[in-house]
């Protein structure tokens, strides 16, 4: 697992940049199309938070890892539709994906069948492009208050997808204002200290800005298969 070290070290080396303790940091294996049995191994080498893009997609990896004994967190990292909060809420450990009062209420009910108390982050769309999910800036303290009425959903924190560049550094700015976003949002009501932002080309810069998670792809799991259990 060469490239799990590699990103381990990537990752240590940009928190002593900013003078960081790199245990503040989880790096999260995105996986989508990336069958399970070639994700096994990176488990069981301690790679213990795994995103996964669909919900049936992650259902099935989910199963695989169950019935080898392997239970890493798995962190449902795409898009979400209301009518698969059931299947999200009973396989995924947390939501980064929530963006519409109408998604937390379908969470918040689903959670409360079971008895869970549902972890989410809410997906800003700091690019403000049409193409990507999220709400707003603006919109997130109306959204956050809605949530605190929920009893079986806890919002832990920030999302983004920022805007593609081939040049990394031209990210910052967005990696900068959602932890900026995050620090005014957040109060003793709404405590929020997960910043889910950084991906394969990019991970390093987001976590000079504060990433608490970076979702790591490609430059972990190499070239993806269009075959995914």
């Amino acid at each position: 697992m060469d490239s799990l070290a590699l990103i381990r070290s990537q990752i240590a080396a940009a928190c002593q940049r900013v003078g960081r303790d790199p245990q503040e940091v989880t790096l999260l294996g995105a996986s989508k199309t990336v069958e399970a049995k070639r994700l096994e191994p990176f488990c069981v080498q301690g790679l213990q938070d795994f995103g996964e893009n669909y919900v049936q997609e992650g259902l099935g990896k989910v199963r695989f890892f169950q019935e080898r004994g392997l239970n890493p967190t798995w962190h449902l990292i795409g898009a979400l539709q209301s009518n698969k909060a059931r299947d999200a809420v009973a396989h995924f450990d947390v939501i980064h994906s929530l963006d519409r009062l109408s998604l937390a209420k379908e969470l918040d009910k689903e959670a409360r069948k079971i008895g869970k108390i549902q972890r989410v982050l809410i997906q800003v769309n700091v690019g403000h492009e049409d193409s990507k999910a999220g709400i707003s800036a603006e919109a997130l303290p109306e959204l956050l208050e809605s949530c605190g009425a929920f009893s079986h959903i806890r919002v832990e924190g920030l999302m983004s997808l920022p805007p593609y560049s081939y040049d990394p550094e031209q990210t910052r700015p967005y990696h900068r204002q959602l932890r900026e976003l995050r620090d005014q949002s957040s109060s003793s009501k709404h405590p929020l200290a997960t910043l889910s932002m950084g991906m394969s080309r990019d991970f390093e810069i987001a976590i000079e800005e504060g990433a608490t998670h970076v979702r790591i792809g490609t430059a972990l799991f190499g070239t993806r298969s269009y075959t995914a259990q």
